[in-house]
């Protein structure tokens, strides 16, 4: 018996399809190029994760190769204490899911820190508390209680979402007398200064201020991909750690420390101190010197060799010559930076350093990190086509 022509072709069709349906998908890390500061590596870190253990849709090795995917060296799994939707289908263990989650980063290389959310009205609102030994005992009626526990157990706390909507006075952020407490009793050691895509500038001033350790993490809850267009170049906010080694032992120590910076989006957010190397080192002339013999335009190549894209606003004037007012350094990419005399130039061989703003690098609430782009100018006007 034959099949009639279209359905040989449906056949056919479908052939192809189910075995294209069956081809393997490669699993694959993509690194964050962010480069190491001087005598620290820079490590890319995300210390609030959910799974389904609390208000999380994923199992938690999910969390981990996740993490491994992205480029990430650590995370910490922050499941709820006291909010347990799922628990009609998962056992309430407050261990459980960092149990799960570490055997799964061990096998992938990803540093997975024990964490749980003490999660309360405002005040104190909500807090992690990180390098836990063991999550039970925080499950107590008092969070002064809970906070008690956590830094006997050498924890690091440090308080989420402080710009939360839900959790708002009259819509605004207010730092409370509890908050006061905290960090008198030296329990409360850090603050997200962003949350998911949310930036909280008053965070970062107290952050400066009272100095705490600052934060950039996702509070995830479904599918990383659901929030993030990963494979089209978006990323979850990260928490650089500047640490001695890439450790857990360094991390803790290097988050007590206060080294860390805020990568969000677009933005890198931090002390100048972090800022201005982790700049200084992705971003270099390829050839730092020009020769200029006439009233043309001259090009010199700025290369930037990280993932962070920069938006550069001159500062000023450059003696003898005229520099670009603004300039878009993306990432893993080579630009051309366009030189040109002056028309009373003199004449001589320069030492120049052209000053810049760069928007999205914040040492402060709308504060940008200048920085300097040095090269070398023989400025030969007049000489050109002379032996």
């Amino acid at each position: 018996m034959s099949f009639p022509h279209f359905r040989t072709g449906l056949v056919i069709a479908l052939s192809i399809h189910v075995a294209t349906a069956h081809e393997p998908i490669t699993r694959a890390r993509t690194p964050v190029n962010i480069p190491d500061v001087p005598v620290y590596v820079t490590l890319k870190c995300d210390f609030h994760i959910h799974t389904v253990f609390s208000d999380g849709y994923v199992w938690p090795t999910v969390r981990s190769e996740e993490a491994w995917r992205e480029g990430l060296d650590a995370i910490a799994i922050t499941d709820h204490i006291e909010y347990q939707p799922h628990k009609a289908d998962v056992s309430t263990n407050h261990n459980r899911s960092y149990q799960i989650a570490r055997k799964t980063g061990d096998d992938l290389d990803v540093i997975v820190i024990k964490g749980s959310e003490i999660t309360r009205k405002m005040p104190p609102g909500h807090l992690n508390a990180i390098f836990l030994t063991n999550s039970l005992p925080l499950a107590t009626e008092d969070w002064k209680d809970q906070t008690r526990i956590a830094h006997e157990q050498g924890a690091f706390i440090f308080w989420n979402h402080p710009g939360w909507d839900s959790q708002l006075k009259d819509g605004k952020t207010v730092w409370y007398d509890e908050h006061t407490w905290l960090v008198e009793k030296g329990y409360l050691q850090g603050i997200e200064v962003v949350n998911g895509r949310d930036y909280y500038p008053e965070a970062h001033r107290w952050a400066i201020e009272k100095k705490l350790t600052m934060f950039s993490n996702s509070d995830i809850h479904p599918p990383i991909g659901h929030d993030y267009e990963i494979h089209a170049g978006d990323h979850r906010p990260i928490t650089l750690v500047f640490a001695k080694e890439r450790s857990i032992t360094a991390i803790k120590e290097a988050l007590f420390a206060r080294r860390t910076a805020v990568y969000s989006g677009a933005q890198l957010i931090g002390e100048e101190q972090f800022l201005k190397p982790i700049f200084a080192n992705a971003v270099k002339f390829v050839k730092p010197s020009v020769k200029i013999t006439g009233k043309d335009k001259y090009f010199l190549q700025l290369a930037n060799s990280s993932d962070i894209t920069y938006e550069l606003e001159r500062v000023g004037d450059v003696v003898d010559l005229t520099t670009p007012k603004s300039l878009r350094l993306a990432g893993n990419k080579t630009v051309l930076f366009e030189v040109k005399a002056k028309a009373n130039a003199a004449n001589g061989t320069k030492q120049i350093a052209a000053t810049y703003r760069v928007k999205n690098l914040l040492v402060g609430p709308n504060e940008p990190l200048t920085v300097t782009l040095p090269f070398e100018v023989a400025l030969a006007i007049g000489s050109e086509g002379k032996n």
